[in-house]
């Protein structure tokens, strides 16, 4: 179970599973895997297909433990201060802005701008994974400044799925969700003492009620692990997410990944849609220019001296900040649920996209380890 908590091994094996999902998905084994992964499974309403089950119910796991990791920065950790969250925030918001605005200038009249919201996520575990491998050295406020960058991202991601992609709403669905919340915090802040066992069994009971409610109402479910996760009494949040990071990462995210990536590259390899352009550019450029400049702007007016970091440092970060993948596929599949061929181009600019960012900030994260390694032994 160890090795399933460490940053690296997660991140090999998000990356892996993306690449498996990608080439069975041209290979022979395509029809049997993917009629497997369309195939239905449950009792109406609750008839999903098996990708559905992953993306719909598996991701909230992931949503919950990442609400959670929030919950306890907000409170405790590097945001708990108006000064600490403010200046990652708006280096966050720079890296939300710039992407969105390169891919609407990419792909102008090209009918696809619906994918706006794709290339505005930072994957948290493949981006912490990928400094742990190579940052050995760096300032200790890099990891910190990147995680609090890195969960702000996803928190504003979640928003947009929120409001973006909520069709038909059931308001009697949605109270019902909200009101699992409600009991849900309750139930976590009570004195268990014995009867610890028989609250936890209730408290799963009530979690999974609140997913069907949300699932039900027409908002995406995932926003019930998010909501599950923050109204969690904090000791009791923080026992499950340790509990739960090994499936999350050694499960969850894989099978997420694996489905997400299975695209069949002929099916849109004689004309790739302009989705695929914009999300490739728009990814990799727009966090690079748009987290490095907000983050040195916020760190010039309101950081203090001693704190800022080095203009090589930020442009390390903000290159890992490219690293899409869970959010950005999961924004691809809503973005372009009603039209297969701009999917899977989006989803395969989310693909390369974070392949480009991950190498750059592979190497530029190396580099400056390099550096502060130097500086230290001098």
């Amino acid at each position: 179970m160890s090795l399933l908590r460490s940053e690296r091994f997660a991140a090999s094996l998000l990356l892996v599973a993306a690449a498996a999902g990608l080439i069975v998905a041209n290979s022979a084994a395509a029809p049997a895997v993917m009629g497997f992964a369309q195939g239905h499974v449950g009792p109406p309403p609750f008839d999903l297909s098996v990708a559905h089950w992953v993306q719909d119910g598996l991701l909230a796991i992931f949503f919950f433990g990442v609400s959670v990791e929030l919950q306890f920065e907000i409170t405790r950790g590097e945001l708990s201060s108006v000064r600490r969250a403010v200046q990652p925030a708006i280096a966050a918001l720079g890296g939300v802005a710039a992407p969105v605005v390169i891919y609407l200038a990419v792909t102008a009249g090209r009918g696809v701008t619906a994918g706006w919201p794709v290339p505005t996520a930072t994957d948290v575990a493949f981006a912490l994974g990928v400094l742990a491998v190579f940052g050995r050295g760096l300032p200790a406020g890099i990891r910190a400044f990147l995680l609090a960058l890195a969960i702000i991202d996803d928190l504003v991601g979640i928003v947009l799925i929120a409001l973006l992609y909520a069709r038909d709403l059931h308001w009697g669905m949605l109270a019902l969700a909200v009101a699992g919340v409600v009991v849900f915090a309750v139930l976590s802040r009570l004195d268990a003492g014995r009867a610890r066992l028989v609250i936890g069994i209730v408290m799963g009971v009530v979690a999974v009620a609140t997913w069907c409610g949300m699932l039900l109402s027409g908002v995406h479910p995932t926003i019930a692990g998010v909501l599950l996760g923050l109204a969690m009494a904090q000791g009791s949040a923080m026992r499950a997410r340790h509990a739960l990071e090994p499936w999350i990462n050694g499960v969850v995210l894989p099978a997420f990944a694996f489905f997400a990536a299975l695209v069949v590259v002929p099916a849109v390899g004689g004309g790739l849609s302009w989705a695929f352009w914009g999300v490739l550019i728009a990814l990799p450029v727009g966090k690079l220019v748009g987290i490095t400049s907000a983050a040195w702007i916020s760190q010039r007016t309101i950081g203090r001296r001693g704190e800022q970091f080095a203009a090589g440092d930020l442009l390390a970060v903000s290159a890992l900040g490219g690293i899409g993948f869970t959010v950005s596929l999961l924004l691809a599949s809503l973005a372009f649920a009603q039209s297969a061929p701009d999917r899977d181009a989006a989803t395969l600019g989310v693909l390369a996209g974070s392949v480009v960012s991950l190498i750059a900030g592979a190497v530029l994260v190396a580099w400056r380890a390099r550096i502060s390694r130097r500086k230290e032994s001098a």
